[in-house]
């Protein structure tokens, strides 16, 4: 895993602009510690840190092939889980490599097959490759967005990069950000709508799209995207297909070079990723694997059931490790080190995040590097499968807005009048479900119920997932640690898409065919246990803590935060005791004392990044 950056500008001479590329790149340090490198030339300039994971010794980047007198340079970000299979093909098409590294594979694909390569990629991707003879650049994102790719388009200069920060170093780039972005910010956030930069200047690439940067312009082509199509398989057949499926992109997804662990919850999904690790390292002779957990002081004291979160995960981590016999890390925070990592977290995401859900994984990342390079996670099962309670509740289901999103009015409320009248929250978060509902894919002859959960599964993949694979990304990568995620694989997500809900629920449970394709590989109590999410902390001192951090930024007039705010409503709401209650502002994670973190996110955000509002 890498960071990546660069630009094209075709009326300069890039060859002198080697300092700023030095800078964009440095920024991306945290996402490759082990090496850096650049590539510079008239019109494209090329910036590249590296993590090494396949091949540390020859995958230096920016990597330089030939055909002939044709030359082609890469900048590349992630894994491609079917290296091996492209390597074999290309070699029987005549093509040669000098290391085992998959960067080069995904070079010479490219100029074997064009732009069509990525139709025959199977892994998570962001890159860059600039096709010298044609003075061409072309950019790629993975199916699902699981690889970041920003970009800022300004006449006939293009710039990108991995993360918005690279971006931002470059002199044409400013960090300002208008009624679009604040909506973002304020109503839409800590999730963002696809494509958005929030910033003015900078836009994103789209999960399963590519773009073609030359003297003609910019062309933007999406070459993947969810398709529905009837299903053929019954309940047994399609419970061994999702269980072959699972079982071979878990194996692909544990080759490296460096140490693997997985991330363990005690849940149906991180412990369906662990046993089937444990699985294949036994059949190679590779030893036990490591697991890691994390939880929070005095959680066991401050604990309360509720509808998301039923029971806590500690008993059942301890299952799953004595089941599996796997050396166990488990990891522990108090409220002062959450605390000080929302800091650090925003800095990470470049803009206000999930809070301590966010500050948490960064510091938890940061553990777990101390003893490996490559974690396996289970990110997207709940979207892909239908786990989370919106699924299953009439009124989610009906609510005609994105379910995690049911706080616009509350939200609205807390902004001064006249940034709400520029804004319009309803109106923007109105505006931008009724994109999302355009978009879904129905199927020819699907009745109301059909359509309905067919709908509530493509918000879910296309609107909530990329929150939740952004904030691992961002987070694990500020650590320098490779996070995969098995259950975003491409041929898994096209082919559960198009399950019928009443299979997908069989058993009458959520997950329910993800159940009935782990029997056999998870023990019956772990296979029927209730969904939990990621743990976060329930001590009082975290919401009295972020309350004071909070009332700080109020209390100061130079905060940046208070001509955007209702001043008076925030503090009143800071204040009361409604502030302990379960505000319903973020999904099923964030809650009161998320709101003021975020709330002293967005105010460190706009002065550390000297944000610009017009």
């Amino acid at each position: 895993m890498c960071g990546i950056t660069g630009w094209i500008d075709w009326n300069s001479d890039l060859t002198k602009e080697s300092e700023n590329l030095e800078r964009m790149t440095d920024t991306l340090a945290p996402r490759g510690p082990d090496a850096a490198g650049t590539w510079i030339s008239p019109h494209c300039a090329l910036g590249h840190r590296r993590l090494s994971v396949i091949d540390p010794e020859n995958g230096a980047q920016p990597m330089i092939k030939y055909t002939g007198d044709d030359k082609y340079v890469v900048v590349y970000n992630g894994e491609l889980y079917n290296a091996p299979e492209l390597k074999r093909e290309l070699v029987s098409r005549g093509r040669t490599f000098t290391t085992n590294c998959d960067t080069e594979v995904l070079l010479v694909a490219y100029m074997e097959w064009g732009r069509a390569c990525v139709e025959r990629f199977n892994g998570i991707f962001a890159f860059a490759i600039w096709d010298v003879t044609a003075q061409e650049l072309f950019l790629a994102r993975d199916r699902l967005g699981v690889k970041p790719l920003f970009y800022s388009s300004q006449n006939d200069l293009f710039i990108f990069g991995s993360e918005p920060k690279c971006i931002l170093q470059h002199p044409a780039v400013k960090a300002e950000v208008g009624a679009e972005g604040l909506a973002e910010v304020f109503i839409i956030g800590p999730a963002r709508t696809p494509g958005q930069g929030v910033y003015k200047a900078i836009s994103e690439v789209k999960p399963g799209q590519c773009m073609v940067i030359n003297h003609a312009g910019v062309k933007t082509i999406t070459y993947w995207k969810l398709t529905s199509s009837p299903h053929e398989h019954d309940v047994e057949q399609t419970a061994e297909h999702v269980r072959i499926l699972l079982k071979d992109t878990v194996e692909r997804q544990l080759i490296s070079d460096v140490p693997v662990c997985t991330l363990l919850s005690g849940g149906l999904d991180s412990s369906a990723l662990t046993a089937l690790a444990v699985e294949y390292y036994r059949a190679n002779g590779q030893g036990n694997v490591h697991t890691y957990s994390v939880d929070y002081r005095d959680n066991d004291k401050h604990f309360q059931a509720h509808a998301f979160q039923p029971n806590s995960d500690a008993p059942w981590i301890e299952r799953m490790t004595s089941h599996l016999s796997t050396i166990h890390h488990p990891i522990q925070f108090d409220t002062p080190e959450l605390v000080a990592a929302l800091h650090d977290a925003t800095l990470a995401r470049d803009l206000p995040g999930m809070a301590d859900v966010d500050a948490s994984l960064l510091l938890f990342c940061h553990e777990i590097k101390k003893g490996a390079t490559v974690a396996i996670s289970g990110e997207a099962a709940d979207e892909i499968f239908g786990g989370y309670p919106w699924f299953h509740r009439e009124d989610a289901l009906a609510a005609n807005t994105f379910p995690w999103s049911l706080a616009t009015s509350m939200r609205g409320e807390l902004l001064a009048p006249d940034i709400a009248k520029w804004i319009r929250p309803e109106e923007y978060i109105g505006d931008r479900y009724a994109d999302a509902v355009a978009e879904v894919p129905h199927l020819k002859g699907e009745n109301e119920e059909q359509q309905r959960m067919r709908r509530m599964s493509y918000l879910n993949i296309t609107r909530f997932m990329p929150t939740l694979l952004d904030r691992k990304d961002r987070m694990s990568m500020a650590a320098g640690l490779e996070v995969r995620v098995p259950f975003c694989d491409h041929r898994l997500v096209e082919y559960v898409w198009n399950i019928p809900w009443e299979i997908k629920s069989s058993g009458d449970r959520e997950k329910g065919i993800l159940r009935k394709a782990l029997t056999g590989i998870l023990p019956h109590d772990v296979l029927t246990r209730k969904k939990s999410p990621y743990p976060k902390t329930h001590n009082p001192a975290y919401l009295a803590a972020v309350r004071g951090l909070l009332l700080d930024v109020l209390n100061d007039p130079s905060s940046p935060l208070l001509p955007l705010i209702n001043v008076k409503k925030v503090r009143e709401l800071a204040e009361s005791d409604a502030a302990k209650s379960n505000i319903p502002w973020f999904g099923q994670l964030m809650s009161g004392p998320q709101l003021f973190a975020y709330l002293y996110q967005v105010n460190l955000w706009l002065k550390q990044y000297k944000v610009s509002i017009n």
